[in-house]
């Protein structure tokens, strides 16, 4: 209780999850005067943090489904390097266009000139060359021919400067080595870039450098004297201007994009304009200041937990506990309620009906406030996602409401690095008022400590406390009925389970409606049988009471009593299973025990274990799980629970059924999960192979599974597509002579022929793990596990390091 979390099953860890506080019973510090009872005063300075205040603190970054979050880092992605490939398609288109441009400009060819006279007229031409300027009436007109090759020469340009931009790799260096970048760099450089482009527009702006101006504002100028006819407008400097700073703008703009100048621009007023705000504004409160309840106005009851949570008096039981308390209320609609149960009761309040605060000890790491148990690590696989490299595995309400599915054979660890621990998970969260578990152990294995539950019931044990209510507390004998013939006939074929069904109501309602209660199970077994004497009493105890549609019940029950076909007698014999001698006074039989009854999980945040008998009655044991699992099933469907309630069963051999495989998939809805563990595959009949891996979202394949118990998990995970490289050397057969005498003494050197590579790179679609690689290749203390969460979130099947 006193540790701090570093210690467990499995060692010391180097992220441990602190488990803050002292016992429950630690006394609070007596309140000084003008305070309310049990409220400490607030300190005068701020206290050094606790363990507690450390765990509430620490960063829970949203994750994947299956990622310990406590402490998790995203990470960071791999530097990206450019290809030698990518720069030199930027540098040779680059160069090839230079190259071209200046054979243009010399005029290299005739034949550059061809599109322009296409388009012009012949008058504007003399010999093939520009026209001299015309004199008319006096005045200088343009040269049409003149000003068109200046455009022409313009446009020239800007197609070969769009070929190289479209050719070359330009986006991916652009945004490699400027979009990447943060702010205030990528703005400056992108300042930069447009600089040297403006150079090249307009080189008499910066003495600095020598070129001539690429032809981008000449061949403007020379449009408009084309279109006008005239040189008035070059003449007019206020057009001049005008264009010179359109020209400007339009080359500026795309690297204002690039650099994002305006967004960074906005960031800079707003905080100009708020930096007044910010030197009088309260920083961000942590967590162990309870911000939540100080936005809702919750001053006092915060000001009170941060003081029990710096004082080491709370633990993350206590702080997880209110605050799903301040959640419920703040749904409610009650926060004066919240608060005055806070101010009077401190940490405490809102303590589990069985006052424990925490479990008495811990074999598992876990963090509360997001609800996870870690069962081990991701193991850092070609395979696996980037983001489960060096992370934990973890399991919550999240993945468990969608069912899982464990196989392994005996010694894999299943109980141990699974099991084991999802329950006292499932433990603790119950103390914090979010969730209810059963957990039914396998014969001679309890599932925890005893003192880690409130209910404990131990089938066939004289000393038990409670007994299991065969019934489920049910009031509707049909519900009843469906209950128990799940038990006793649920494994049978789909038409004999629905004859048990039918069968069992036709003598539970009768007797009901004559004794006010249920039969016991040695009762039932005499009515079962068709025992003449208690057919007969009943009979009499409804004609007595009028009661003709009970009576008729009773009578068709009574014909079909040793037919063919009857599965009275099939159910008389399973039930004699039940109706041993250990289990005299167990199932209503009437012993010491306290009935108990499953229904109480789906109002209540109850920790149930349930105990099968020891070893010699395993098929008794199958029947009483096969009970739980289908009371279970029925129970929570009944309302909508704020808790979470899961069932575990340690051992779900010939558990499930056709009925049972339907109303696990319906679970998701219902806030409600089952863990089933089992051997082997085998342990499920055949035909329910695939609906059982459909039913549950969680698949998890222990180490040393059978090659046919991997195939199906390969079958449920299916197939990827992936890369592949197939490299083929092939033996090079020269022809010349000199050639062939080069590679006979290569041979002879080397020893080897020579060879050149055929390589091959193709799409394949592969199975994600096959049977075989399950089966062979899983190491010792690991699994392979997939993960769906309640939202549909996936997460591939990876393997899982147990041992970490």
């Amino acid at each position: 209780m006193n540790s701090d979390g570093t210690q467990d099953a499995r060692g010391t860890h180097a992220d441990p999850v602190p488990r803050p506080a002292g016992p429950p019973d630690v006394p609070t510090t007596p309140p000084r005067p003008g305070h309310a009872p049990g409220v400490p005063p607030v300190p005068g300075r701020a206290p050094r943090p606790s363990s507690t205040a450390e765990w509430l603190d620490a960063d829970r970054p949203a994750a994947r489904p299956g990622i310990w979050r406590y402490g998790y880092q995203l990470p960071k992605p791999a530097p990206e390097r450019l290809a030698p490939v990518t720069v030199a398609g930027m540098l040779v288109p680059l160069a090839l266009a230079a190259l071209v441009w200046s054979l243009w400009q010399r005029g290299i060819t005739s034949y550059q000139m061809a599109p322009l006279r296409l388009f012009t007229p012949e008058e504007w031409w003399w010999g093939g060359t520009v026209a001299s300027p015309r004199v008319f009436e006096g005045r200088e007109v343009p040269a049409p021919g003149a000003e068109a090759l200046v455009v022409y020469e313009g446009v020239s340009f800007a197609v070969l400067a769009v070929a190289v931009a479209v050719l070359g790799s330009w986006r991916a260096i652009v945004r490699h080595y400027v979009v990447r970048r943060p702010q205030p760099a990528r703005a400056l450089v992108a300042a930069v870039l447009a600089l040297v482009a403006l150079s090249f527009v307009f080189p008499a702006a910066f003495p600095v450098v020598g070129w001539s101006p690429v032809p981008v504002v000449d061949p403007l100028l020379s449009l408009t004297v084309l279109i006008t006819d005239s040189y008035d407008l070059m003449a007019s400097s206020f057009y001049t201007n005008t264009l010179y700073a359109v020209v400007t703008l339009l080359v500026v703009w795309p690297f204002a994009r690039l650099g994002g100048w305006l967004p960074y621009a906005k960031e800079l007023l707003a905080a100009r304009g708020g930096s007044a705000a910010a030197g009088t504004a309260v920083p961000e409160r942590p967590r162990s200041q309870w911000p939540g309840l100080r936005d809702a106005g919750q001053h006092e009851a915060a000001d009170l937990l941060t003081a029990e949570v710096a004082g080491g008096r709370m633990n993350d039981v206590d702080c997880t506990r209110v605050e799903h308390a301040f959640a419920v209320a703040r749904r409610g609609g009650a926060p004066a309620a919240f608060r005055d149960t806070v101010l009077r009761e401190a940490g405490a309040a809102w303590t589990h009906p069985s006052g424990a605060r925490d479990l008495p000890r811990r074999r598992a790491r876990h963090d509360l406030l997001a609800g996870q148990v870690r069962i081990g690590g991701w193991a850092a696989a070609e395979r696996a996602p980037g983001a489960y490299h060096g992370a934990g595995a973890a399991l919550g309400p999240d993945v468990l409401g969608t069912s899982l599915l464990a196989v392994g054979p005996s010694g894999s660890g299943k109980t141990r690095t699974l099991v084991e621990p999802v329950t006292e998970s499932l433990a603790l969260q119950a103390l914090t008022g979010r969730c209810a578990v059963v957990a039914v152990s396998a014969a001679g294995s309890p599932l925890g400590a005893d003192d880690a539950f409130d209910v404990i019931v131990r089938i066939g044990d004289p000393s038990s406390v409670h007994d299991l209510d065969p019934y489920a507390e049910s009031d509707d004998p049909d519900e009843a009925a469906a209950i128990l013939a799940e038990a006793l006939a649920g494994d049978l074929d789909t038409a004999g389970a629905r004859g048990a069904a039918t069968t069992l109501a036709q003598l539970l309602a009768p007797f009901r409606a004559v004794h006010g209660r249920f039969p016991t199970l040695p009762e039932l077994r005499e009515l079962l049988e068709g025992e003449e004497g208690a057919l007969t009493a009943l009979r009499e105890a409804l004609s007595a009471s009028g009661d003709d549609v009970m009576r008729r019940e009773l009578d068709a029950r009574a014909r079909q009593t040793g037919t063919p076909g009857d599965p009275g007698r099939t159910l008389a014999d399973r039930l004699a299973l039940l109706n041993r001698p250990v289990f005299a006074d167990f199932f209503g039989g009437g012993g010491p025990g306290r009935p108990f009854s499953l229904r109480a999980v789906a109002h209540h945040p109850l920790r149930v274990r349930i105990d099968l008998p020891e070893r010699g009655h395993e098929e008794a044991g199958r029947l009483i799980t096969r009970l739980v699992l289908a009371q279970f099933l029925a129970v929570v469907r009944e309302s909508r629970r704020a808790h979470f309630a899961c069932l575990v069963l340690d051992d779900a051999t010939g558990t499930v059924t056709a009925e049972s495989v339907r109303r696990i998939q319906r679970l998701r809805s219902q806030n409600a999960g089952v863990l089933l563990a089992l051997r082997t595959v085998a342990d499920v009949p055949e035909a329910l192979h695939g609906p059982l891996y459909g039913a549950v979202g969680c698949r998890m394949a222990f180490s040393g599974v059978t090659t046919w118990d991997g195939n199906r998990f390969a079958q449920t995970w299916g197939t990827e597509w992936v890369e592949t490289t197939e490299v083929a050397k092939h033996t090079v057969f020269a022809d010349q002579p000199m050639t062939r005498a080069l590679h006979a003494l290569r041979k002879l050197v080397t020893g080897r022929a020579v060879t050149t590579d055929a390589v091959t790179v193709r799409q394949v679609e592969r199975e994600r793990w096959s049977a075989s690689e399950l089966a062979h290749s899983v190491p010792a203390g690991h699994a392979v596990l997939s993960l769906t969460d309640v939202k549909g979130e996936h997460a591939p099947p990876l393997l899982v390091d147990l041992r970490e």
